[in-house]
């Protein structure tokens, strides 16, 4: 058995290689559920139930999606261009911190500054401070050679011990009875509720206009086709006259800038301080999503949300039948694999050698 290029990729096969991969998923994970002894037909209803089966559960997926849609979109852009960034969980708490700093670690007698002038302030200071974190290691990248991998990921602990002296220390909540967590954000700095008694907040709207954005920039502007250019191949890119380096540093500054962004948005919209667990993973998950998506921005908006239904899902699942809320996860992890051999699938052919 060998694998053959396809000389042409159907669309409609593009199209239905994410949707059968969640179809296989869903029927390897049956297993797992038979193995725990719990009915399948029910488990999965009590998964889907979980998720979406009332206004409640869909605010509660749709609050949870949007740190996912975010940090897709901050993969995405990266993945695009061959720039590999698994840093987009310390870019994130990057941000949270930038948003904290501006929005919360101010004030005293004699000085206050109108919300419409800080909040802009605090959106710009977490992109950066997301930005910048990501930054170092694409020119890393671009000028020696470095395998940018390894540096984001390890940016990812050096960035949770940084959050973890901060909090302990300069933006310590002095009213939190010594739980490790920062002072609070201004009350007219945090986002307004879309459906009132939910957590759901305008955040989704950020989330959504970003995707439309960047699906925008990667179709129809210069920027985007320079993207493509040099995730296609570097090296003819270069020879064509793409500007590589600047080229690495803007998708720095997109993929940086969006995690962090999602960092002041999940301070503003749902938590409003910094702690060490304000994140179960959110720019690890964005990489599984943006693939679901096949680096699509419009296709992230839908993975961001099947994923965050399956997370949500699993905890009224597990409660009702007792199958382990890791299962999410397992569903999660499948998905990624049976997407990347479904597109892989779609570009080239199994056929056999003959004897």
């Amino acid at each position: 058995m060998r694998l053959e290029k396809r000389t042409q990729t159907s669309r409609l096969a593009l199209v239905l290689a994410p949707i059968g991969a969640v179809v296989f998923t869903l029927a390897v994970c049956s297993l797992l559920v038979l193995w725990a002894g719990a009915p399948l037909g029910q488990t999965y209803a009590l998964l889907f139930k979980g998720g979406f089966g009332s206004v409640f559960a869909l605010s509660e997926t749709l609050t949870r999606a949007i740190p996912l849609i975010l940090t897709g979109l901050a993969a995405t852009v990266a993945f695009k261009a061959r720039l590999f960034n698994i840093g987009a969980e310390g870019q994130l708490y990057a941000g949270a911190l930038a948003a904290i700093a501006v929005g919360g670690m101010h004030g005293g007698e004699g000085f206050a500054v109108a919300p419409w002038i800080l909040f802009p302030l605090m959106v710009i200071a977490a992109a950066l401070a997301g930005a910048l974190l990501l930054l170092g290691p694409a020119l890393m990248k671009a000028r020696l050679g470095v395998d940018e991998v390894v540096t984001t990921l390890l940016l990812n602990f050096i960035m949770l011990l940084f959050v973890s002296m901060m909090l302990d220390g300069p933006m310590k909540d002095p009213t939190a009875m010594g739980w490790p967590q920062s002072v609070a954000l201004q009350g007219d700095l945090e986002l307004s509720k879309l459906v009132a008694q939910t957590r759901i907040h305008t955040g989704l709207l950020w989330a959504v206009a970003l995707s439309v954005a960047l699906w925008a920039v990667m179709k129809y502007s210069v920027l985007g086709f320079d993207i493509r250019a040099m995730g296609a191949n570097a090296g003819a890119a270069a020879f064509a006259g793409v500007p590589v380096t600047r080229t690495v540093v803007m998708v720095a500054l997109l993929s940086g800038g969006l995690a962090g962004l999602a960092g002041a948005i999940e301070v503003a919209g749902r938590t409003s301080y910094v702690t060490l667990d304000m994140s179960p993973g959110y720019g690890y998950t964005g990489i599984v999503i943006a693939m679901l998506a096949a680096l699509n921005p419009l296709g992230v908006l839908a993975a961001g949300v099947f994923v965050a239904g399956v997370l949500v899902g699993a905890d009224s699942m597990s409660r009702a039948v007792g199958v382990p809320t890791y299962i999410a996860d397992v569903v999660v992890a499948a998905s990624l694999i049976s997407v990347l051999v479904g597109t892989l699938l779609t570009q080239y052919r199994v056929v056999g050698r003959k004897v």
